[in-house]
């Protein structure tokens, strides 16, 4: 998975405006290393104010079912190798570089893989 599967995730223009605004300017030998900082920056941040809201909500004792449920929808599982390839099948039968038939046979197999 790529570092966009956090919810919460500066995209590259953004660290990049923010690194142009800076008194200090970006060079390409340190532009991984800020985008590093900043996607670890903006994660850390969203997950502290998760669990403060989750803390919140568990202060109040009918709401206490209610905080997994937020933790669910708000962090998501990355989704199973299975799902992924999935995607990859569906998406590339869109594309037009993969057939049907082929895409057909491909997901039968997959099932029977990860029925097992």
């Amino acid at each position: 998975m790529t570092e966009q599967q956090h919810p919460i995730t500066p995209s590259p223009e953004l660290v990049e405006k923010w690194a142009s605004e800076s008194p200090i300017q970006a060079n390409d030998e340190n532009w991984s290393y800020e985008l590093y900082i900043a996607h670890h920056a903006a994660r850390w941040g969203a997950d502290e104010e998760l669990e403060a809201c989750c803390e919140w909500l568990c202060a109040v004792e009918r709401w206490k079912s209610v905080v997994d449920n937020l933790r669910a929808a708000r962090r998501p599982k990355p989704p199973s190798l299975k799902e992924q390839a999935l995607l990859a099948i569906d998406t590339a039968v869109a594309d037009d570089r993969l057939s049907a038939v082929v895409a057909d046979v491909i997901r039968r197999a997959l099932e029977a893989l990860t029925n097992d």
